[in-house]
């Protein structure tokens, strides 16, 4: 395994590039050290424990615990990847910019600065609501409120966001693997010392009784469970046969070979759950605003879409479900792959080549990814349950149906708070696989032994 890992530094670009990525990641946590001018940092850490688990614990987790420290990055890349989602829903849509994004390179340059200029505009009003929920807050979390702070913050988050976003850009487009996934690994692998010592807290002061270490062992063999699971599913695909025709090309004959088409069981990764996020993102945060907090309807609207309450468990699971097809929709056209195998003498055996094939295809891509939407949910249900459960009781008329002593570890979860729930491990672990992935073509393109075990190209032992 060391000679695998020894020979990425053994190829200049690709060494370059882990290199950049590398320092890209290190300027990314520096910025998380640097705190937005006149914030009571120690008011604003304590308000998050005393919420932990409820609205803004998500929110948190995606900006790798910037916002719990209000840090130059405390937006993160949020308002990128709801600039990304907007522009996504309108070339569906709309017709001109459906136009604009099949002309190739220059259309997708356009609609990119488009998403630019959309970014900086939802940081502005993000941080605005930052600014003005904090002024507004109980327990003196602004050293110095008035229009200067929210001024102040105003521009900082905003220029903070527009950094980020720029280098995620730069890690996709000179590093290696996909920039924004990236940034929201290394948030999110950062908190890695604080959950060991979560752990070690809770052995060493007996909060279950004796209890305890059982407890703690089978938490930790049901997290490698997890991850187990969520790589096998990462891999799994379905492969669908594709037989080639035989043709003669100038004066060769070529064709005639069989191959598959491989369709992955959850092709979007990561992506449905960050939309979902995303999207969920914005009642939270305005949540927390004062005039919400005024209005009686209101707060009680924002109170149903808290993580945990049944409301907002279902609305993050429809998310969830149709960003899986709305994601796979956009990366994935069964009409081009019947044309393009049409094109080449490919088809399916059984299926006759055009219309017939992009249905086939397309009905399979339908029932795969159902199954991804569902192991999606599963996996970020987990870390509710663990935490607080999902407040079924909450419910009306049927609320008290669930408030048995037997449902209580459903509604009240188990009171694990262990810092790599479903979605943070998802992520870290889609992430990685990626990364290695990429990493990993590289190699065998220069004829290197990848890191899998189906790579079976020897690579050159000397520098």
């Amino acid at each position: 395994m060391f000679e695998k890992f020894a020979n990425i530094f053994r190829i200049p670009d690709l060494r370059r590039r882990v290199l950049f990525t590398l320092g890209i990641l290190a300027v990314y946590r520096l910025g998380a050290h640097i705190t937005t001018p006149g914030v009571n940092v120690q008011a604003l850490q304590q308000f998050f424990n005393s919420q932990a688990g409820s609205s803004l614990g998500l929110i948190d987790l995606f900006s790798g615990g910037n916002l719990r420290s209000m840090t130059v990055f405390a937006l993160g890349i949020m308002p990128y990847i709801t600039a990304a989602i907007i522009f996504q829903l309108l070339e569906v849509v709309w017709e001109p910019l459906a136009k604009l994004a099949k002309e190739g390179e220059l259309g997708r340059r356009k609609i990119t600065q488009w998403t630019r200029y959309m970014t900086v505009g939802l940081g502005v009003v993000q941080s605005a609501a930052i600014a003005l929920s904090l002024t507004h807050a109980s327990g003196n979390m602004v050293l110095n409120p008035g229009i200067g702070f929210v001024l102040m913050t105003i521009l900082t988050l905003t220029a903070g966001t527009t950094f980020v976003m720029w280098l995620g850009e730069q890690i996709t487009e000179r590093g290696i693997g996909n920039g924004m996934s990236l940034l929201i690994f290394a948030g999110i692998v950062v908190g890695l010392p604080r959950a060991i010592g979560d752990l070690y807290n809770t052995a060493k002061t007996q909060r279950f009784g004796v209890l305890t270490v059982p407890a703690l062992i089978a938490l930790v063999v049901f997290m490698i469970a997890v991850t187990a699971f969520i790589v096998w599913v990462e891999q799994s695909e379905r492969r669908i046969p594709v037989q080639y025709a035989k043709r003669i090309v100038g004066r060769r004959l070529m064709g005639g070979q069989s191959t598959h088409l491989p369709l992955k069981v959850n092709s979007g990764g990561v992506m449905p759950i960050i939309f979902a996020a995303s999207v969920l993102s914005a009642p939270m945060l305005f949540g927390q605003a004062a005039f919400v907090k005024n209005s009686p309807w209101l707060s009680s609207t924002f109170a149903a879409l808290a993580p945990g309450e049944p409301w907002y468990e279902f609305i993050y699971i429809v998310a969830i479900v149709f960003f899986a097809y709305f994601y796979i929709s956009i990366v994935f056209r069964p009409d081009d792959i019947a044309d393009n195998m049409r094109k080449y003498g490919g088809f399916i055996p059984g299926i006759r080549p055009g219309k017939r094939t992009s249905d086939f295809v397309n009905d399979i891509l339908t029932r795969i990814t159902l199954v991804g939407a569902i192991y999606l949910v599963i996996v970020a249900i987990i870390p509710q349950l663990l935490i607080s459960g999902i407040h079924l009781n909450h419910l009306w008329l049927i609320g008290s149906w669930f408030e048995s002593p037997g449902l209580m570890w459903l509604t009240n979860g188990m009171g694990f708070q262990f810092f790599f729930g479903g979605t943070s491990l998802l992520i870290v672990v889609g992430v990685a696989m990626d990364t290695v992935n990429q990493i990993e073509s590289h190699l065998i393109m220069r004829h290197y032994e990848g890191f899998s075990a189906k790579s079976r190209v020897r690579g050159r032992r000397a520098w």
